[in-house]
């Protein structure tokens, strides 16, 4: 068959198309793994934590009640990552490995305000997996949970589902809460809290953390590039040390302005300030809002303390406010906690 140059010319093209479809097909092959690859891969560093901690009954009477969680194994070294909730407080922390060893934990470091804890043990040829990139997460991208749901026997299960969103919070009565946090329809049970959120590229996304049952499913993970400089600063410092404001807040929601006549629907309100405290020594009230923080908008309390810990001790900040509806901005000088003092 004979080609004009005009035909020649789309053949060219196709050429170039197809080859470029097959190299970026085999080169998406090579990344991804399926779902039994990645729980093969992933499922022998995923250990179960049960910790031994001291509690009271009704009566006051000392005994020892049993947490049960999940953890990963992120080094050769042996360090494992899981929440800080499923071993805080504890006497004993025991660890199991899916190959039926056991062993017993050292504590490294907890970290109550993000949820972390790490825990290290000493063993020959432990098998580990290495900590991802949460930056790379997209909505609607496949996500592995791996844990000891329910404390059952056999080793950790798996469950599958989605990223929902990314970079959500999460916020307690107290007003404290998490943020950067990876929203999964994934099944997190009770017993996978600090399992490993995997991608199926086999790496750890995220540590599991919260689910809410009234939601129907939706559970939550700890991004992997929030835990990870948590992790260091536990293995060098056993404690993480932030800056401190003093200042007790909650979050402004359309219902909370409406039902106080409040001048902004987002924000967060001060309910207490401490004395001798940096609010304090900034002029901060009760009752003031805050909205911006260094020219950023502030619409929750986790957003506000998540942009105040990726400061130091002794930074300055300026905060927009507004005080009888009227704007105003202060600078607080951020200090340490005193009970964190050398």
């Amino acid at each position: 068959m004979h080609l004009n140059d005009t035909n020649r010319r789309i053949v060219k093209v196709l050429v170039i198309v197809v080859t470029f479809w097959v190299i970026s097909g085999t080169a998406w092959a090579q990344g991804s793994l399926s779902v039994p690859q990645v729980v093969s891969k992933v499922r022998p560093s995923v250990v179960q934590v049960i910790s031994r901690q001291l509690s009271y009954d009704n009566l006051l009477r000392p005994g020892l009640s049993v947490g049960l969680g999940s953890g990963v194994i992120f080094d050769p070294s042996g360090h494992i990552l899981t929440n800080s909730h499923v071993i805080e407080g504890a006497k004993e922390v025991q660890i199991f490995l899916p190959d039926g060893r056991k062993f017993l934990g050292k504590v490294m470091g907890i970290d109550p305000f993000t949820d972390l804890a790490v825990v290290m043990v000493n063993g020959k040829d432990l098998p580990y997996i290495p900590l991802g990139d949460s930056a790379k997460l997209n909505i609607g991208e496949t996500v592995i949970a791996i844990g000891n749901a329910l404390g059952l026997d056999g080793g950790p299960t798996v469950t599958v589902g989605v990223v929902n969103a990314v970079n959500r919070s999460i916020e307690d009565p107290s007003g404290s809460g998490l943020s950067d946090l990876v929203q999964t329809d994934a099944a997190i049970n009770p017993g996978n809290s600090g399992g490993p959120l995997v991608n199926l590229t086999g790496e750890v996304v995220g540590i599991n953390t919260a689910n809410i049952p009234s939601a129907h499913g939706i559970g939550f993970a700890i991004a992997i590039n929030s835990a990870k400089p948590i992790a260091k600063e536990l293995l060098e410092k056993g404690k993480v040390i932030r800056p401190w404001v003093g200042i007790t807040l909650a979050t402004i929601t359309r219902g909370l302005a409406a039902t106080y006549d409040l001048p902004v629907e987002e924000g967060v309100i001060v309910v207490a300030v401490g004395r001798g405290g940096p609010g304090a020594d900034a002029g901060l009230k009760p009752l003031d809002i805050i909205v911006e923080l260094e020219g950023g908008k502030i619409t929750n309390v986790a957003g506000f303390l998540s942009s105040i810990a990726k400061k130091q001790i002794g930074d300055t900040v300026s905060v927009q406010i507004r005080r009888n509806n009227k704007p105003s901005r202060v600078v607080i000088t951020l200090q340490r906690k005193p009970e964190e003092q050398d």
